[in-house]
């Protein structure tokens, strides 16, 4: 049976690299914490839990994960608050996602416990990479692959699990150029794209390139049947405020459940707005762009909160999203949100998790 709390051995390194940062400058996801989690899978049963120095790992060239794809991972962030604490937000979300998709991916579960101790432990190591600025956070990756050293399509009977952590500043500086994809699919019923599988994103990249030559930062997914039905953004799940109502597409097994787009529904239910979870036809966006009734679209995600959309490109036709104000909801979600995790209001919603 496992257990749900973890005692890992710690190796901590002989040289940090905490005096190399530079704080102002913390670019996304390239610059690394001084320690990593560790925990293999094999004859059954997750053990031998530890924390390491940062580095690189050894793989054999028939690892089953490079050949046949058995990978899963997830984004998470902690943050300081007013107080100087470090804090996580809606941690067991994470592990349940995660779970989620290690099932799909015929990987081994992980008990949610285990999950949010071993980051609690190890972001408890590596406190001080947590950057001091609170418009700043440490981001957190967790992720699982598949270890057998063997070329036959079958799951794995090994796994390793890991964690590493990285200091960032913003992900989207300004807001978002989209066009929605009617050729390209990201996702298919009943396939994987409910999950956080590495290979949804690889498929993604292609696609995502011919777009980014065109001058747009991301795509909006469409279904893969007809084109029709709005689905998700990149690295966001995608809502829009229509004649003053929040309207975002339900998640179901193309669409990530995402945490932060999750939150934004509860909180504008939690405010008095009408919420419509519901599916989006891009006819429908298209329209509302025409008329003036769409007057804010944005994307929700872990890395990047709430990114307003600057313009939706569709067929051909690009449209201009009304400049982000105050009193857009887009904006006070996101004041709201970052203020949240900060600790500048009460937690009502007990979204808070102190390392």
């Amino acid at each position: 049976m496992e257990i749900d709390i973890i005692q890992s051995s710690i190796q901590l390194t002989k040289n940090s690299r905490l005096p190399q940062v530079n704080w102002e400058n913390l670019p996304f996801g390239r610059l690394f914490s001084d320690h990593m989690f560790c925990m293999d899978f094999n004859d059954g049963s997750w053990s031998d839990p530890k924390i390491i120095p940062y580095g690189d790992i050894k793989l054999s060239p028939a690892n089953s994960a490079l050949h046949y794809g058995q990978s899963c991972f997830e984004g998470m962030k902690a943050h300081r608050n007013i107080n100087g604490d470090v804090v996580l937000f809606r941690p067991y979300e994470n592990a349940k996602r995660f779970n989620s998709s290690n099932t799909r991916m015929c990987i081994p579960e992980i008990n949610e416990n285990i999950f949010v101790n071993s980051i609690l432990e190890l972001i408890a190591i590596d406190k001080k990479w947590v950057p001091e600025n609170l418009e700043h956070s440490l981001y957190i990756r967790p992720f699982i692959f598949a270890t057998d050293p063997y070329i036959g399509i079958k799951p794995s009977d090994s796994y390793r699990f890991m964690i590493f952590t990285c200091p960032v500043g913003s992900y989207y500086t300004d807001p978002v150029p989209v066009k929605v994809e009617t050729h390209y699919s990201r996702a298919v019923q009943g396939g994987t794209g409910f999950a956080k599988a590495a290979g949804n994103y690889a498929a993604a990249l292609y696609p995502a390139m011919l777009a980014a030559k065109e001058g747009f930062r991301q795509l909006i997914w469409t279904d893969s049947n007809e084109h029709k039905y709005i689905e998700e953004a990149g690295t966001m799940n995608v809502m829009f405020v229509i004649n003053d109502i929040l309207i975002t597409p339900f998640t179901g097994d193309t669409i990530l459940n995402g945490i932060t787009r999750k939150s934004v529904v509860e909180i504008a239910k939690d405010w008095g707005v009408e919420v419509q979870e519901r599916k989006i036809e891009v006819n429908e966006i298209f329209e509302a762009l025409k008329n003036g009734t769409l007057t804010e679209a944005f994307g929700a995600g872990t890395a990047a909160t709430i990114a307003p959309i600057s313009s939706i490109a569709i067929n051909g036709d690009s449209y201009k999203i009304p400049e982000s104000k105050d009193h857009h909801f887009h904006s006070k979600v996101l004041k709201y949100l970052s203020e949240y995790k900060i600790g500048k209001h009460p937690d009502k919603f007990n979204w808070i998790v102190k390392v």
